[in-house]
């Protein structure tokens, strides 16, 4: 089986390759790979006010161009203290443009920490969420949902991971996932538990 992976993040194909490792018979593939290139309508594909429905339109959008059965997630991280933001706009939080890749990541973090100021740890409560949908193995679409919940620190800890990970700290292993080895990270993350969800729809359905 093969299945189109409908992100142009390095980092995300990294992890989801890793978690559907271990799924027999399923082959993974990424934009690049099949040689489809950059084009200015992808920039409008997250317009909605839900994971769900953006996860839903990556994937439409790819299928469409391709063909090929596909996976797309939408992810972000819930702020209890900012009423869930940045939720969709996670990727884009930080009130700057023309930023991308791990620039862009910093100023979110910058204007997170800077919209949480002082507030003490135990009212930094946040979930990572992710929402995984396929189209094209089935007429249904296959949806798929994970989340994680932590605290948010005031400064960042760690190397590893990418977006929000050095922020993100995981109370019960006094760690942030950008702390976490990846085998512990795809264990705990949302996106882990959203893809061995879809991993274990995948092996029911026996396509």
């Amino acid at each position: 089986m093969e299945l189109l992976l409908a992100t142009r993040s390095i980092h995300k194909v990294r992890e989801i390759r890793e978690i559907l490792s271990a799924t027999s018979g399923l082959k993974v593939l990424d934009l690049d790979e099949i040689g489809l290139k950059w084009h200015d309508e992808e920039e409008a594909l997250e317009p909605f006010h839900t994971f769900e429905e953006n996860a839903h339109s990556k994937a439409e959008y790819f299928h469409a161009k391709t063909g090929l059965p596909t996976v797309a997630d939408d992810s972000g991280l819930e702020v209890d203290a900012l009423g869930g933001a940045p939720g969709v706009r996670s990727k884009r939080f930080a009130p700057v443009e023309g930023l991308s890749g791990d620039i862009l990541d910093q100023a979110n973090n910058d204007y997170l920490v800077e919209q949480l100021g002082s507030l003490e740890l135990e009212k930094r409560t946040a979930q990572y969420v992710c929402v995984a949908v396929v189209l094209g193995l089935t007429d249904q679409m296959i949806v798929a949902r994970g989340q994680a919940k932590g605290l948010i620190l005031a400064e960042p800890c760690g190397n590893g991971g990418f977006g929000y990970d050095p922020y993100f700290f995981e109370p019960n292993l006094e760690m942030t996932f950008a702390e976490l080895h990846p085998d512990q990270k795809n264990k705990l993350s949302h996106r882990g538990k959203a893809f061995r969800t879809l991993e274990g729809i995948l092996a029911e359905m026996e396509i």
